[in-house]
């Protein structure tokens, strides 16, 4: 678990710093599936299970389209004149809110994330 989080830490750390150089960069470090990568390759290390990596694949495939709401939400609230922590928090909950019509829709209409 200790190395999970430090290997972890260490390319948030990393993207972190890219960005603060490099927008661009940064941007482009960041919207790499890192995360997904990580979780990915513990989650097989952990089991070796290629049915939870296939599924826990397709489930994250199916909720990209909802996790984009945030990109729009934070600077649209920034832009509005919201502080940094206000825009932060109303982004996380608006994505909230996307995640839950995305899945309910989902699901209404028969797929099972």
């Amino acid at each position: 678990m200790i190395v999970k989080a430090l290997v972890s830490g260490i390319i948030i750390a990393a993207a972190s710093e890219a960005a603060r150089r490099s927008t661009l960069l940064g941007a482009i470090i960041i919207s790499l599936p890192l995360t997904s990568i990580l979780a990915i390759v513990w989650l097989y290390r952990d089991t070796g299970d290629s049915e939870q990596i296939i599924s826990l694949s397709w489930s994250i495939l199916w909720v990209i389209v909802p996790s984009l709401v945030f990109f729009v939400a934070l600077p649209v609230g920034l832009r509005s004149g919201l502080g940094f922590v206000p825009a932060l928090l109303i982004a996380c909950c608006v994505t909230a809110v996307a995640y839950a019509a995305w899945v309910g829709a989902a699901r209404a209409l028969g797929l099972s994330l």
